[in-house]
């Protein structure tokens, strides 16, 4: 070990009570963790600064406001081709067709898109459900990291997401199996669901807003109303026991997400008598994914998005809608074209199912691994069991880089190889999402486009902002960690 001891880094059982120097500990204070008594006055003045507004993000005030508006649009065009143009990206064909294509557009939202009673059921009825069992049911108590903003303070999460999640799957098959509330019915309904989904999402974020505003628990505001909508007023909002940013992280996008496949298949069951490998394959992947977001809720926690980013327009819209009404165009294009358009061989077949669980499994163990060496800094050495746990979930003896901050940053692992490696696999899924149409529309790849573009970009935030918080030290990272997405190219 004496080169990595030259590089800054140390190997050892991450386990604070063996070591009296350690910068986090188990017991609390005051209701701060006791990691609040060793960060520096640096490591302070850092999470100061972060905790401020200094520059303008996604072009600023402009820059949001054309996301704002244009992403509901655009969603609203990608459907259209998808479900009425044969997954072609029309087009006005020439100047004096510009206005009546757009009443063609708009034409198709009006009769297919509008938010109908069965769509505000469906959807209010799965919000507030799950709203319902995440406060009622028992979960795992995790604590989240110290929130700077807070003094310090760690808040407690009652991770119940696989409850819930095993008690969705029975109700809907309860429902579908008695006829109350036919699965197939939803992929029909999905223009309207869509809008009901964007409605939501624009409410709640304003709601957000106005309650942050009224109750001053506003953070790093910019002063410009617009950004500061787009961007979140708050960061920490609950509802009784429910943590709201993770419930709606977990529960609402990709519960959707998963009945928009399974749904996909009983309507391919129903008018083929059959479901094609294509469709099983979207059911396999979402199920894999909310899944794992359940069963390893408790790492949610120690996550940026907790303990940093806010809940504003951004993250609300994007889980209440843009997420599941943009990620599976796979599903609408299958539900709505016969299987020759998009039949693979057995040969295909074989390796995209391979490539999809190969990436789950890199994806699901580097998080793990993460979250568990946050954990351990934080004297939390046993973690919760449950069902699929993945091989080489939790690095054993991890090399780290100690931090002036207060911080450890793990070299162990799938880390030793990339600082993003949850990144690359994650977006290796979504490019099967698509892949799995073959070459029969271009739109269901969609989601790994825009998917690649948010990862780079929140990159780009991630290691500024820790450029700021670790200084000297993140460059010594960086020196050990290469690479910042696949080992040996990028």
């Amino acid at each position: 070990m004496a080169a990595s001891e030259a590089n800054g880094l140390r190997q050892r059982s991450v386990d604070p009570s063996l070591n009296g120097s350690s910068n986090y500990g188990a017991t609390k204070s005051n209701g701060a963790s006791k990691a609040t008594l060793h960060i520096t006055e640096a490591g302070r003045a850092a999470d100061k600064r972060l905790d401020s507004h200094e520059t303008y993000e996604f072009g600023g005030p402009w820059g949001v406001a054309a996301i704002i508006t244009g992403f509901p649009i655009l969603m609203y065009y990608l459907w259209i081709c998808l479900w009425f143009y044969d997954g072609k990206l029309v087009h006005p064909t020439s100047t004096d067709d510009i206005v009546p294509f757009l009443w063609r557009m708009w034409a198709h939202i009006e009769k297919d898109a509008s938010p109908n009673l069965y769509a505000w059921k469906v959807y209010s009825g799965n919000f507030f459900f799950q709203l319902f069992i995440a406060w009622v049911l028992p979960g795992f108590q995790q604590e989240g990291l110290p929130v700077p903003s807070l003094g310090y303070k760690t808040l407690m999460y009652n991770c119940n997401a696989l409850q819930c999640w095993y008690t969705t799957i029975i109700v809907s098959f309860v429902l579908h199996w008695t006829g109350i509330f036919r699965l197939t019915e939803i992929i029909d309904n999905y223009g309207h669901l869509m809008t009901v989904a964007m409605i939501y999402g624009f409410g709640v974020s304003i709601l957000t807003y106005v309650h942050a505003a009224v109750t001053k628990t506003t953070i790093r505001m910019s002063g410009n109303v617009v950004y500061d909508f787009f961007m979140g007023a708050a960061l920490n909002p609950r509802l009784g026991p429910v943590d709201l940013k993770m419930w709606a992280e977990v529960r609402i996008p990709w519960v959707i997400v998963f009945y928009l496949a399974v749904s996909g298949a009983c309507k391919q069951y129903d008018t083929l008598g059959y479901v094609t490998p294509n469709m099983l394959f979207m059911c396999l992947a979402t199920g894999l994914y909310i899944n794992a977001c359940a069963k390893g809720e408790e790492c949610i926690p120690q996550t940026w998005d907790m303990y940093h980013e806010k809940w504003g327009f951004m993250v609300i819209f994007w889980n209440f809608a843009g997420v599941p009404f943009s990620y599976v165009y796979s599903v609408v294009y299958m539900a709505s074209h016969d299987p020759s358009a998009y039949r693979f061989s057995t040969l295909g077949y074989v390796v995209i199912y391979t490539t999809l669980i190969t990436a789950y499994y890199i994806w699901d163990s580097a998080m793990a691994q993460k979250s568990h060496f946050k954990m351990q800094t934080q004297g939390i050495t046993t973690f919760r069991k449950t069902f699929p746990q993945v091989p080489w979930n939790t690095v054993e003896n991890p090399t780290y880089i100690q931090t002036a901050h207060g911080n450890r940053l793990l070299t162990s692992g799938w880390w030793a190889y990339s600082r993003k490696p949850n990144y690359v696999a994650d977006w290796t899924m979504s490019f099967t999402w698509g892949a799995i149409i073959g070459t029969a529309t271009i739109i269901p790849y969609f989601y790994s486009m825009f998917f690649i573009t948010v990862l780079i970009h929140r990159c780009g935030r991630d290691f500024e902002r820790c450029a700021i918080k670790y200084g000297k030290d993140w460059d010594r990272y960086c020196e050990v960690v290469k690479y910042k997405f696949i080992p040996g190219i990028y």
